[in-house]
């Protein structure tokens, strides 16, 4: 919403500069998104001139010199000019030297063909004015413009023309399209400063009540079409609007097309009510029905595009079929033309949620649809159609025909809600005088009474839809009084115990192991794009197909929930590789989607995971070398020291993931389901994200939860000391290690504390498809102090127990 602050100051001018303005805006909540300044930075060196010869140019075709009365006693100023309608005897805006143009540059006198040029004769463009039409292709002659009006050489251009405003650009928040209104704004700067407020500008009604001879309504769908008023005017002239209009349209961002069009969005402007005007000689039947359109009806709006409508859309038809659609965009069949002698003009109320689908289904967004999908009330109805009609007879020179077509309920009774004193000291924290209270909410239009205990508070009908209780009257108060004047304090406690759940504290517990071994956290969308699943390679079958897809996307992009982390963790990755940083260490903690293969639970694999990626050097070169490059161990290291962190019984498995490298790939396990997976980075997946070798995890947080101990027994460390025997064992290579570790630790018994694996040898000396693993065994008994001959009887179980996976003892 632009509004142009000249405007704006015409019903409510505090005594602020623009800037201060912002600041009190902002602070209460109308939100000032940018201040931007329409036409020339000064109106300084711009005046009023008389063109008294315009003669060509001795050494240029397109030029004209002219002497021009400006006013001043040295005489007329000589001005080159290379506008085609320079004539002499035309009234003009001149820029002397000195003047600041729009972009920055200051005018000073300058030589043409040999012949110094004292200023410029300007057109409407070269001051960064639009004011649409003829005033754009030359420069501007007041004589055509401003006809009645006479101005003497020297005026101050911005006597006559307003060349220099700031326009105020506001971000309003869906519910107060009140403020999509310049006089809506006025009232909350009003309330803001204090400011007086001027009468609201529709008082004052030209138009009388009644029935409205020759022109018939009806409304078939009234839940769709609250109120339909309609008022005509015959005698009609269609000209250009006057140069005010145009000047305070272009500043808000319209174009200037006739007096009728105009005056229905100048008025929109003014009061946030959009209009719409037919010819009424074009109106066939001089009947209008409001109907839902039927499917695949076709209408041609003013945008000179065909529209195709569904059965969920609002026409408003005349006897010869649809003309405009409602609340969106009006026919080309009944717009006023040059020629129009006779208008209806029509202001409704339409229902926001069915213009904004009707917006949004044809891809048609319009000044009028954006208003109406905010929720515009039915009394404001009347009060675009008061301001309107003044216009009409004032710049038409319209006669209003008697009488008005008004369909709908009666209005609404007023809600009267109350405001306890008390409650308000309880939500703000800071207690608010009850006076003040009142001040504030009168500012803001609301009607109020004294109660014992608080004020009855009566809502106007442009806030029915936004104030419904007392916490909204006050947050008007507070809003109002000073949001920034409130002190911290903290809620209210009533017995509550803040305590995270068990889920909650392995989550956090499992980022800060992540984090404490230097990982960095990185935090991806949960949108992402269908391509995913195909640089994954996974297989039309895998479970991580399933997708949940969004109905109503941002874009192609984003338009399925992430089935994995893996996805974003590649693509933080990449972004830091491609900056320089080729050595990552990442994780992600948050929520993946898969849809349940049972529709009724379509978010049953919905879970909370978290990931890791490591790729490049584990560590930054130093005299002593390399630290290491990222691989499956590096990873299988550090989901050891996250998972122990827990104290649950896990293992990994060898097992194949479509994205991760055949062989150097695991799926970890907690007892017999699966937690995740664990692995290196296919090289095909990898390079599509731009990587070299990368390793990664990912498991679900949930399930670690359910297998995690809420709490820990405490075990007692030994006074005895342990007793370490290495073994040396020669095995098939295709059996994995673990296997053989948890075979040790199964035939040991309680006595093996720990065993690790210190050595690993292939060679000639154990045969071809085999390999010798060294362990450390260590053993140790909480009431004694072991012996060999203690342990001579659990080793052999163990040498016995690693045959039978076709090991031998290596001497």
């Amino acid at each position: 919403m632009r509004v142009p602050l000249p405007w704006l100051r015409e019903y409510c001018d505090p005594d602020l500069d623009v800037a201060a303005i912002e600041e009190r805006l902002t602070m209460t909540g109308t939100k000032v998104e940018a201040i931007h300044q329409h036409g020339v930075p000064s109106t300084d060196h711009f005046l009023i001139g008389h063109v008294l010869s315009a003669e060509p140019h001795p050494d240029a075709d397109r030029l004209k010199v002219c002497m021009v009365d400006i006013g001043e006693e040295s005489g007329p100023a000589t001005i080159v000019c290379g506008a085609p309608n320079v004539a002499a005897g035309q009234t003009v805006a001149v820029a002397r030297p000195g003047a600041l143009m729009p972009g920055g540059q200051r005018l000073g006198s300058a030589k043409l063909r040999g012949i110094v040029s004292d200023g410029m004769i300007l057109a409407a463009s070269e001051l960064a004015l639009d004011f649409g039409g003829d005033l754009q292709k030359g420069i501007m002659v007041f004589d055509e413009l401003m006809a009645d009006a006479v101005l003497a050489p020297g005026t101050p251009l911005a006597d006559v023309l307003p060349i220099a405003m700031s326009v105020i650009e506001l971000e309003i928040t869906p519910n107060r399209p009140d403020c999509l209104g310049v006089y809506g704004v006025a009232r909350e700067l009003h309330a803001a400063t204090g400011a007086p407020l001027a009468t609201e500008p529709w008082l004052e009604d030209p138009g009388s009540a009644g029935p409205l001879s020759g022109v018939e309504v009806r409304v078939e769908c009234p839940d769709l079409c609250p109120r339909f008023t309609a008022r005509a005017f015959e005698n009609v002239t269609i000209a250009p609007s006057p140069m005010w209009l145009k000047a305070r349209l272009a500043a808000a961002g319209q174009r200037s097309i006739n007096t009728v069009v105009d005056i229905t969005n100048y008025v929109m402007l003014l009061t946030a009510q959009p209009l719409h005007a037919f010819d009424l000689d074009r109106v066939a039947g001089g009947r209008l029905t409001v109907r839902r359109a039927a499917t695949g009806e076709a209408i041609d709006t003013l945008d000179g595009q065909t529209r195709i409508l569904d059965e969920e859309m609002v026409v408003i038809e005349d006897g010869d079929g649809p003309t405009s659609i409602a609340g969106v965009m009006g026919g080309a069949r009944s717009e006023v033309e040059p020629g129009t002698t006779r208008v209806l003009l029509e202001v409704a109320t339409w229902s926001g949620p069915n213009i904004h689908r009707t917006s949004w289904a044809l891809a048609l967004r319009s000044e009028a649809s954006g208003r109406f999908e905010k929720g515009l009330q039915p009394e404001q109805c009347m009060h675009a159609q008061a301001v309107a009609t003044r216009l009409m007879r004032e710049l038409c020179g319209a006669t209003v025909a008697p009488g008005t077509i008004d369909v709908g309920p009666d209005p609404a009774p007023a809600a009267v809600i109350r405001l306890r004193e008390e409650r308000v000291r309880a939500i703000l924290g800071v207690p608010v005088a009850r006076e003040r209270q009142r001040e504030i909410l009168q500012a803001l239009a609301f009607t109020v009474a004294e109660t014992p205990d608080g004020l009855d508070v009566e809502v106007p009908a442009v806030r029915r839809a936004d104030v419904t209780r007392e916490v909204d009257l006050i947050e008007e108060v507070a809003r109002i009084d000073g949001l920034e004047r409130l002190p911290a304090t903290l809620p209210a406690r009533r017995g509550a115990a803040g305590r995270l759940t068990h889920p909650q504290r392995v989550r956090r517990a499992a980022e800060d192991a992540m984090a404490g071994r230097g990982l960095h956290e990185v935090v991806g969308w949960s949108f992402t794009e269908p391509a995913l699943l195909d640089r994954l390679r996974l297989p039309a079958d895998h479970a991580m197909r399933r997708v949940v897809a969004l109905e109503n996307p941002l874009s192609d992009g984003q338009s399925i929930m992430r089935p994995t982390l893996l996805g974003s963790l590649l693509d933080a990755a990449r972004h830091n590789v491609a900056r320089n940083g080729p050595d990552v260490a990442i994780f992600e903690s948050g929520t993946v989607y898969r849809a349940a293969e049972d529709p009724t639970n379509p978010l049953a694999g919905e879970h909370h995971a978290l990931g890791a990626l490591l790729t490049g050097e584990l560590a930054p070169r130093s005299w002593r070398g390399a630290a290491g490059e990222a691989d499956l161990f590096a990873a299988k290291a550090l989901l050891e020291a996250l998972l122990d962190r827990f104290h649950v019984q896990w293992s990994v498995e060898p097992r194949s993931w479509p994205f991760l490298h055949p062989g150097r790939s695991a799926a970890v396990l907690c007892g017999e389901r699966a937690l995740g997976f664990l692995g290196e980075v296919h090289p095909l997946v990898a390079g599509a994200w731009d990587l070299q070798r990368t390793a990664a995890f990912a498991i679900d947080l949930g399930m670690l939860a359910e297998a995690a101990p809420e709490l820990v027994s405490f075990t007692p460390f030994g006074s005895f000391p342990s007793l370490r025997q290495d073994l040396a064992v020669t095995l098939p290579r295709a059996v994995p290690v673990a296997e053989l570790l948890a075979l040790v630790r199964g035939a040991a018994g309680e006595l093996l504390e720990t065993t690790r694996v210190f050595d690993v040898y292939e060679g000639e000396q154990v045969g071809e498809g085999r390999r010798s693993l060294a362990l450390a065994l260590s053993f140790r008994d909480l009431e004694r102090t072991l012996t060999d001959e203690d342990v001579a009887p659990v080793r052999e179980r163990i040498v016995a127990a690693v045959s039978g996976i076709g090991g031998e003892l290596r001497g």
